[in-house]
């Protein structure tokens, strides 16, 4: 196994954190949390189509770049970094999902789509509280040659701008997936507004009528599949979260070396130092967790207890960082205008959305028993 970055991926990741500085400042960043914010934001969505980003890990035949996971967890830690919206999150989601899933018809129909910009996706397929919770999410009665699907999902992140969501049902004993469209008939989407920059909905289903064309049926067994899609999504996040860790990081080493106490920079306090080498330490070994979890998961495995592991060490490294940043900043640190809490609504929504770190030991309780039995 080797987590850490060769020379082309760390090129790869340098032309990314471009790509953001340019089109996802944080004055956008800033404007996102605005009331009435228009949250589209077409300039950066283009950009990121145009380099490829929502294809990372889609085949070339669906327009994709033929890469794997390790390819987007190079994007994820640089979002973080950045602030990027959670929108892109949700549709690199959906994508996963519909190409781990689809058949080559499905595939066909909404991945070239979403990897060109052209569609948006968000998905419901794991609970937001707890990844390791796959119940199907919606109902689902066959009426040949269509599906009709009622219920009710909750905390479906960005799903008020997506154009497919992605969502499971039971349909007797079995557990399918359908892509549907986001405005199609019967379909309610209400905003849930969150901290951090997210925007989740409650999407009701009424009598949601849909072909054979939306169910994602690749004649794999539905289950491990979700499962190991759930796991890749809190892996992900957690680069997300290593990200968040890392900037606030740089931004606070700089702080130190211009913030003078008794004619001395900060920075050359041991206290200070101590708090920075902490913060440096933490989001060192989440990174590293978080890499060996999506190395396990890009080679078919569902890595559960990698998984769980990386939520810990992120959540973790995410909160301290914050936290001694904003305690190194001094008073500043806790003025809106420097933006530091922008980060730190990340990771404290971050480090909680598909389980935190007291649901994710729960994960590695699961996989003793497993290896027990």
């Amino acid at each position: 196994m080797k987590p850490i970055l060769d020379a082309e991926q760390r090129a790869f990741a340098a032309s990314l954190r471009a790509l953001l500085a340019a089109h996802c400042p944080v004055t956008l960043v800033r404007g996102l949390g605005e009331p009435g914010a228009d949250r589209i934001v077409p300039a950066l969505w283009q950009a990121l189509a145009d380099a490829g980003v929502f294809g990372l890990a889609v085949a070339e035949e669906y327009g994709g770049a033929g890469g794997a996971i390790a390819d987007l967890a190079m994007f994820y830690t640089e979002s973080g970094r950045a602030l990027c919206p959670t929108s892109v999150h949700s549709t690199l989601a959906a994508v996963l999902a519909i190409d781990q899933l689809g058949s080559p018809d499905v595939k066909g129909g909404w991945l070239p789509l979403l990897v060109r910009g052209e569609a948006r996706g968000t998905h419901a397929l794991w609970n937001a509280r707890d990844a390791a919770d796959i119940s199907a999410v919606l109902r689902a009665e066959a009426a040949p040659p269509r599906w009709r699907l009622n219920g009710t999902a909750d905390y479906v992140a960005d799903a008020d701008i997506a154009d497919v969501i992605v969502v499971s049902a039971a349909a007797g004993d079995r557990v399918l997936v359908f892509a549907v469209e986001a405005r199609a008939p019967g379909v309610t989407v209400k905003p849930l507004p969150m901290a951090g920059g997210h925007q989740a909905c409650t999407v009701c289903f009424d009598d949601v009528v849909v072909g054979r064309e939306a169910v994602l049926d690749n004649g794999q067994p539905t289950r491990p599949v979700l499962r190991r899609l759930a796991n890749a999504g809190v892996a992900l996040g957690s680069l997300d979260l290593v990200g968040v860790g890392e900037a606030v990081l740089d931004r606070t080493v700089e702080y130190t070396k211009l913030r003078r106490q008794f004619d001395r920079p900060i920075a050359s306090f041991q206290a200070a130092q101590h708090l920075v080498a902490n913060m440096h330490i933490a989001v060192a070994a989440a990174r590293l967790a978080a890499h060996a979890a999506v190395f396990w998961i890009g080679r078919g495995r569902t890595a559960t207890r990698e998984t769980a592991i990386a939520r810990i060490h992120a959540g973790a490294a995410a909160r301290l960082a914050t936290l001694d940043a904003h305690q190194l900043h001094g008073g500043i640190g806790y003025v809106t205008e420097t933006d530091l809490h922008l980060w730190s609504e990340r990771a404290r929504a971050g480090s909680i959305l598909g389980g935190g770190a007291d649901v994710a030991a729960t994960w590695l309780e699961e996989t003793l028993e497993e290896a027990h039995d």
